[in-house]
This record gives C-alpha cells, structure tokens and sequence, in this order.
C-alpha cells in the first residue's frame, strides 16, 4: 500500500512539473455598450453611410463584445477571438457566414533563437492608424472619419522583426486585399504593405504604414496606393497629443495615368486632470472629391470638417464611461435632416467598455 501511495505521489509530482512546464492560454474579453444620438434624426436608424463604429441612432445598443484566447510559448503564438454587436454588423456586412464573427484568428512561428522575428498567417488587426475597433484604447470615444473608411482588420501573412529594447518595429505585408478575409471573386492579385514603428522613448511613438494593392475585377481593376503616417507625443503625465496625416491616390481608370486622391489631416489632444477623468479634443479634415471612399455625388465630393469633445471616467483601470460630441461639416449638402439635404450632422455619445 504504502508503494502504491508513494508511486501516485511522484506521478503527481511529475504531472505537476510538466504542467507548469507548458504555457497556459491566456483568456480575456472586451465589451462596449453605447447610446448614440444624432439630431439629424435619420431614418432608419443608421448614421451616415461613412460610419462604422457606434452606428446606430437613438438606441441602446452593443458596439463591439468579443472573447479572445492567447497562446504563446516563446517560439509559437496564436490568437482566436470571436466577436459581435453593431460593428460587426456593420464593417464585415461582405464576409460571407461565420467567417463575420471572427475578430482575430492568426498563427505565428518564431524564425530566429535569437532575434525577435516572427512570421504570421490569419486574420488580424489591420497595420494602418492610430485608432482601433476598441475604443477603450482610444483617446475619443468615435473613431475618426479616416480610421473609419481604411481597414480595421486584415487577411494574410505578415513578417515582423523587432528590436529587443522595443525602440523600432519593422513588418512587411501579403494581403488578400482592402479590409477582406475573402479575395474578391474576379480579382487575381494579392496586395502587401509595410509598417515602421519608431519608440526612441516611452512617450513618443512615431509610425508610417502603407499599402499597396488593385480595386475592381481584372478587366477593370485599378491600382490603389495609400500611405499613413501618425506621431503619439505624451508631452507630460497629464497632457498629449496625436497627430495623424493620410494619403491616398487610386487609378480613375485601368492603364490610364489619372488618379483620385485622397487625403485626411487629424489632430487629437487629451489633458488628465484626475486620475479617473480625462477630456480629449479632435479636429479632423477629410477630402476625397471623386468618392474614392465615401462618394456622394455632389460636385465637390466628400470635403468635410469633423470636431469632437470627449469625456472620460475611469472608475477603475479596466472600465471607463465616455461622453461625445462630435460635429462633421461639409463643402457640400450631403447630409439629410427632415427630408432636407444640409450641410452639417451633429451626434452625442455615451458608452461604457470594460477589458477583462
């Protein structure tokens, strides 16, 4: 009796060491109810066509609320979150069947012993801007009109290198296209892109990312290039700033050298006067006169001003409760209150995010 109980003891002692061994997956979560108002009261309910996130007008309603697993053991990584809410309805509308459910689910192999440098494959937050589909990580609780109209996520396989004191990042791109899981049918041609992230210290961030890559079936496709370059300066422990400037330019028309343009400056101020309270300030300018993005079909396009004022309580350090009042103005009428095209849209939003 007394070798059988000392025999269980070890096997348990040995179970117990290789369990400790082996990397645990890591579970966490995010969720994102909000109230949106827009007083141009459209109907139905949606918010102008350009927006994504918070879109819904006068209802109580779940923006974002996804369950990720993490695994990662050094040499092999992988991530799987499945997600739902308004966002999803609205940004993966195209994806055909569950695959719109999915917010992340990629695999990744370490490539050196030595050097942080890993290769990816799967569907993954997109390279492009400062701001993310969690707007809890976000200085404003809405995203702003170019974080809105370039991808929020991404298909493919990516090579990233990075430093091991993490001053700079270095990832290169094979896509499946803009903001696609699936390849459009009658498209042949992948796209790619580039990031270079740049932290000389812990309060400045410096990065530009691209992309490169065709719009349209073969017989028609068009070359799109766009580039996005954006600096993140925490001046103090309680004042910062954002500074983001996008580019684009996409073919009119197959073999011929004329192109659309692009173009969307965005400056974002946050000053903490509490520990728990935060206000945040935005201005933004979108240009996209031929309807690259968001078309309108007015004689001067898409040419609009955005302001924000936003207010934050952290109550603890995963939640926060928001408040937002936004304002787009445009060169042209392109907005609709009471039947009446007119020239602005307001809106007021509250939400509460909590990461666990």
């Amino acid at each position: 009796m007394k070798k059988i109980i000392a025999t269980i003891a070890v096997l348990a002692l040995t179970l117990s060491v290789k369990a400790q061994d082996v990397p645990k997956v890591k579970f966490s979560g995010y969720l994102e109810t909000y109230y949106s108002y827009d007083f141009n009261q459209p109907d139905p309910n949606n918010r102008p066509s350009f927006v994504y996130s918070h879109n819904r007008h006068n209802e109580v309603n779940l923006n974002l609320a996804f369950i990720k697993a993490n695994y990662d053991n050094d040499k092999v990584r992988a991530n799987v979150a499945l997600m739902a809410g308004t966002y999803t309805n609205a940004n993966l509308s195209a994806e055909p069947g569950v695959l719109k459910n999915i917010y992340e689910a990629n695999a990744g192999l370490k490539l050196s012993k030595t050097a942080n440098l890993w290769i990816d494959a799967g569907i993954f937050a997109s390279h492009i801007g400062f701001e993310s589909a969690v707007s809890k990580d976000c200085w404003v609780l809405t995203r702003n009109i170019a974080s809105e109209n370039t991808p929020y996520y991404e298909t493919g396989a990516k090579l990233s290198y990075g430093t091991s004191n993490g001053q700079f990042l270095a990832t290169l791109l094979y896509l499946n296209g803009w903001q696609k899981i699936n390849r459009p049918d009658g498209n042949s041609k992948p796209a790619g892109g580039m990031q270079l992230t740049y932290k000389p210290n812990s309060k400045l961030t410096l990065n530009y990312s691209n992309y490169i890559g065709s719009e349209g079936q073969n017989a028609v496709r068009v070359h799109r290039i766009y580039h996005n370059f954006y600096a993140v300066a925490q001046l103090s422990e309680k004042f910062g700033l954002t500074a983001g400037f996008d580019y684009g330019t996409q073919q009119k028309t197959k073999g011929k050298s004329a192109k659309s343009k692009v173009l969307s400056p965005v400056l974002i101020a946050q000053y903490k006067f509490d520990p728990k309270w935060a206000i945040a300030a935005r201005a933004e300018y979108y240009k996209d006169k031929d309807g690259v993005f968001i078309a309108t079909g007015t004689s001067n396009g898409f040419k609009t001003m955005g302001y924000s004022l936003n207010l934050d309580y952290s109550p603890i350090s995963n939640a926060v409760v928001r408040l937002e009042g936004k304002v787009y103005d445009s060169k042209d009428q392109i907005f609709t209150r009471n039947g009446s095209m007119v020239n602005q849209d307001a809106a007021l939003t509250a939400s509460i995010a909590v990461a666990f």
